[in-house]
């Protein structure tokens, strides 16, 4: 076996052994997302699998909304799930609806009636439910299950054509209510639903369900490898027996299994609820594991497919940790941001010895991991701005910072030396003195002096202001899911700590949507969509330490 061979997942495998064997020229996979809300990061995982596998075998993937529920689904989520998955770096051959195919999917239902293998049915989803049976019990069949194939078409026209109320009446697939999938006994295929569609508008009143639209969607388009989550493994069964019956095109269900995240919910039910009930800002707001929210918050499209590609492809669940997602931004973000100087809680230092009125440009690089990203100048005055955590009235053992009679130096600029510091009346110390050393200049020191700490600064004279947002985990428990009572009462309260009148450095200003800094001795950043050219708003990625392992 090659060392690329042995490196396959098993859907690879499976792949690689069809268009070996001459089962298949090509492949051709799809991406069939629900309209109903916006993609997560459980869907990149689905995205970069599909896609990915016509990268890597020749073949194509279509782009299918599964838009069945009229009820739930809205133009605004088939927009968002376009972008997302183009962002992300993907391109699709074709962009299907389950709603194409709404004329041929009732042909469908009436073939199956014309040959015996469904019959409308008018009891009610509870008593269908009742009489379904468990895995030690058959099932009790319908009353309704042997009514002629005449009567059952004239039923299934008159349902087609608005004559029952929902929930009246309902087509259910004819196969065995004995069987021990669960699934095969009688299940619906096709249900009333008075509701305007966001394609079709009122035309149709009923719909197919969902193992129903997908599998002969799926055989319209010839999918060869349709690509589902564990979960559906007990529809598989049905999926095969329905394309069996219909004499149609062969598609082939295959199942991976979920990788659920700690710290966050991928459920779409609950992110709604986040959402609607104002837990969030939005379905992109920078802690939602949605690939909006996670684009909003500075993640990169390489870094969630690198993401992606290391959590693999298996058979078996497991929970992984979202601290391998920061890893992968944290290294992507450290080769492409602008490192830049930002005082979140600024403190007054005035360097005493620093000529009145002089200031000067300071040159510094735009980012050392990549020297073709050139040099900007930084202005420097005689008053700075540094952060408050970085002096010390009573400073620790090993404190390298700034105290009295403490010497740092300031990132790009020169060393000073700390010498006084004033108070307010309440005893918080508002301003740092210090004296600089000239000859001691990034670049060109002569001093001869050590300084065993570097702190980064912003000139007070050309600072601007912005608003910080710091983010954290969204839950303050690992699997939220699991734990007894609503998962949001588990929401971290601390998920948003919003800093309004931080200090930037002017080149700053001029960020655009899309850039990356690292903000020196913070992290990584983004601005923030409601910027405003007053009020720049920066949100926090994720910092720079890295407690993954």
């Amino acid at each position: 076996m090659s060392e690329k061979e042995s490196s396959l997942n098993f859907i690879e495998e499976i792949i690689s052994n069809d268009l070996e064997s001459k089962k298949y020229e090509s492949i051709i996979t799809r991406f069939p997302p629900e309209p109903n809300g916006y993609l997560h990061l459980g869907h990149a995982s689905s995205i970069c699998l599909n896609f990915g596998l016509t990268k890597t075998f020749p073949g194509s993937t279509n782009l299918r909304f599964d838009d069945t529920n009229p009820t739930t689904e809205e133009t605004e989520y088939v927009e968002s799930i376009k972008k997302d998955i183009q962002w992300l770096g993907f391109e699709w051959k074709n962009e299907f609806y389950a709603s194409d195919y709404f004329d041929t999917l009732y042909d469908y239902a009436v073939k199956l009636i014309h040959n015996n293998y469904a019959y409308v049915c008018d009891l009610t989803s509870d008593e269908i439910a009742n009489q379904k049976g468990n895995h030690t019990t058959p099932g009790v069949n319908s009353p309704y299950r042997n009514r002629s194939i005449e009567e059952n078409l004239s039923l299934f026209e008159a349902m087609k054509n608005g004559k029952f109320e929902d929930g009246t009446k309902t087509l259910r697939a004819k196969i065995d209510m004995s069987h021990p999938n669960l699934l095969m006994r009688d299940p619906i295929i096709y249900r009333i639903k008075h509701a305007h569609h966001h394609r079709t508008g009122n035309k149709w009143c009923i719909y197919p369900m969902y193992d129903f639209a997908h599998g002969q969607s799926d055989s319209i388009e010839n999918i060869t490898h349709s690509i589902c989550t564990m979960e559906f493994i007990p529809h598989r069964e049905l999926y095969d027996w329905l394309i069996e019956k219909l004499e149609i095109y062969p598609s082939k269900q295959y199942e991976f299994a979920r990788r659920n995240i700690n710290y966050t919910v991928t459920s779409k039910r609950k992110l709604l609820q986040l959402v609607n009930e104002k837990f969030v800002e939005g379905w992109d707001d920078p802690r939602m594991p949605t690939i909006s929210g996670m684009r909003r918050r500075g993640y990169t499209p390489w870094s969630i497919r690198e993401f992606c590609k290391r959590i693999g492809i298996g058979k078996r669940e497991n929970m992984v940790d979202v601290g391998l997602l920061e890893f992968c931004v944290r290294e992507d973000l450290n080769k492409i941001s602008k490192r830049v100087m930002a005082v979140l809680e600024p403190i007054k230092l005035t360097i005493e010895n620093y000529p009145e009125g002089q200031e000067e440009f300071l040159t510094t690089e735009n980012n050392p991991e990549n020297p073709e990203e050139g040099t900007r100048n930084i202005p420097f005055s005689k008053t700075l701005w540094i952060e408050r955590e970085d002096f010390a009235e009573f400073p620790e053992k090993k404190w390298f910072r700034l105290a009295l009679g403490a010497m740092v130096r300031l990132k790009s600029a020169y060393i000073i030396e700390c010498t006084d510091f004033k108070k307010d009346n309440d005893g918080n110390v508002i301003e740092v003195i210090a004296k600089y050393f000239p000859d001691s200049k990034s670049g060109s020191d002569t001093s001869g002096l050590k300084a065993k700490g570097v702190i980064h600064w912003v000139s007070a004279a050309h600072a601007k202001t912005a608003q910080i947002n710091l983010y954290d985990r969204l839950f303050r428990v690992e699997d939220p899911s699991q734990e007894e009572g609503d998962f949001k009462d588990f929401i971290n309260p601390n998920s948003l700590t919003v800093i309004q009148n931080a200090y930037i450095e002017p080149e700053l200003a001029h960020a655009k949507i899309g850039d990356y800094f690292q903000f020196l001795r913070k992290g990584y950043f983004v601005l923030d969509k409601n910027s405003s050219i007053d009020t720049p708003i920066f949100n926090l990625t994720v910092g720079l330490k890295d407690n993954w392992k």
